[in-house]
């Protein structure tokens, strides 16, 4: 357990990090969008993974890597959209904005400390492609929930939702991460 809390520490920091830069950017601009606007970008990456995975090549020179930091990028925003109020600011000082991202994390390291207890690392015995339909899956079901107005009869909402699909692009990129590994290795 704690080496994977050590490599999930790791991406995640990356991830934060392409944060920061991409806020010094651009700002938050990413507050006009809606959250059915989140949620379809996060499954634009995510099927365009699988169409990767699917015909063993890519037109395109951006990495699958970068698609699942995306991924878990557009998770932690949506995330901060939902727990913010409907009046708040547009623009958020980038203190803020930063601050609201460490505390989204936070809550994802939570569960995955959780689940992971609770499953015995089943994910490191899964087949890579398994973390890419289970991110397209759980944003089909977010799809729904957002349809009915956010309403749930007896299934999780929509954050335990965007918190599952952070932690599969993660296990995706630790994955990713150990491959590398074992090619550099003599």
């Amino acid at each position: 357990m704690q080496k994977t809390l050590a490599q999930f520490d790791l991406i995640l920091a990356r991830c934060e990090a392409l944060f920061v830069q991409k806020n010094k950017d651009y700002g938050t601009a990413w507050r006009i969008l809606r959250p059915s606007s989140l949620t379809d970008q996060i499954f634009i990456k995510a099927k365009r993974v699988r169409s990767i995975e699917e015909k063993g090549y890519q037109e395109i020179n951006d990495s699958i890597e970068s698609e699942f930091i995306g991924i878990v990028n557009y998770c932690i925003l949506s995330l901060i959209q939902l727990q913010l109020p409907a009046d708040a600011p547009l623009d958020l000082p980038e203190e803020e904005a930063h601050m609201l991202y460490k505390s989204m994390a936070k809550k994802i390291v939570e569960l995955l400390r959780a689940k992971n207890d609770d499953y015995g690392e089943a994910w490191r015995d899964m087949r890579p492609t398994s973390y890419t339909d289970l991110i397209l899956m759980k944003l089909m079901r977010i799809k729904q929930i957002e349809d009915n107005a956010g309403k749930t009869l007896v299934s999780e909402g929509l954050e335990a939702n965007y918190m599952d699909i952070a932690n599969y692009a993660i296990f995706a990129l630790i994955k990713m991460e150990e491959a590398k590994e074992k090619t550099v290795q003599p």
